[in-house]
């Protein structure tokens, strides 16, 4: 048997943001003034610590899912992952190119969904002939319609989610970041993205999922990270436990599981087909 492939490293990982005018001031009016006027001549600055001596390893093949309150560390935890945030100490070492998408994932509203399609699928390192014949795919799977001709500010949320995650997902990436790119979908959506999921995963990439919808980690997800604070409170393939743990911890009703099989009894998640 084949040993397991390390695909991302994350070695006492740090992640330090600095925000500039943070400080103590009441008023930024105010202090705008008082800076004119030559009695505060410099902007405060804040330091806030969000990931906090992370360490786990990902294999080719995992589906990994970070779960956590708000606040937690989630989403810079991807953008490090991704290269987009620098470590104040530590490091993340990644086998292949890492692709972050998520709801924020940029778009330009001024151009047309087609435009988009096409300018997305160069910068991940598509040809125009590979880009030409993902194209029709693209727009089915997003199910955005006649609205593709459409500028992007035309686009709903939830539209404009669904055709971010169509592009990203049109490549087999050697690693996908998902920021909650599966919220605004309707069931017919999640269906689909959870299936692209895991072609993905069986074209020997490896999946991190952040999502507030647990049932999601637990559908699509072989493996759990879950943080607070920054901090990993407990990682591991014991999915199911580390969830209802994570439940119980943030002081929510108790989870109606299959004694045989553990899934949810009355999912609100319709299953896969």
């Amino acid at each position: 048997m084949a040993a397991a492939e390390p695909m991302v490293i994350a070695d006492d990982l740090h992640i330090v943001y600095r925000v500039f005018g943070a400080g103590g001031d009441k008023g930024t009016a105010a202090t705008a003034l008082l800076r004119i006027m030559g009695r505060k001549t410099r902007a405060s600055i804040r330091e806030v610590h969000a990931i906090r001596g992370v360490s786990f390893v990902a294999y080719r093949g995992d589906a990994v899912g970070v779960i956590g309150r708000n606040g937690s560390g989630k989403t810079t935890l991807l953008r490090a992952i991704a290269g987009l945030l620098p470590p104040e100490q530590g490091n993340v070492y990644t086998d292949g190119q890492a692709a972050l998408l998520g709801v924020n994932a940029a778009l330009l509203d001024d151009l047309t969904g087609e435009r988009n399609v096409v300018l997305g699928c160069l910068a991940m390192g598509m040809t125009k002939v590979e880009t030409k014949d993902k194209f029709p795919g693209i727009v089915n799977f997003s199910g955005v319609g006649d609205f593709i001709d459409l500028p992007m500010k035309a686009y709903s949320s939830g539209m404009g989610s669904r055709l971010r995650f169509a592009i990203a997902a049109s490549k087999s990436q050697d690693i996908l970041l998902v920021d909650e790119a599966l919220a605004t979908g309707d069931a017919e959506f999640r269906v689909k993205s959870h299936a692209r999921i895991d072609e993905l995963r069986r074209e020997a990439g490896t999946v991190f999922l952040v999502a507030h919808n647990l049932e999601e980690v637990e559908q699509t997800c072989n493996r759990v990270i879950w943080m607070e604070r920054g901090k990993i409170v407990t990682q591991g393939e014991n999915v199911i436990e580390i969830i209802d743990h994570y439940i119980a911890a943030s002081g929510g009703a108790p989870v109606e599981r299959d004694p045989v099989t553990g899934a949810r009894i009355h999912s609100r998640v319709p299953a896969k087909t």
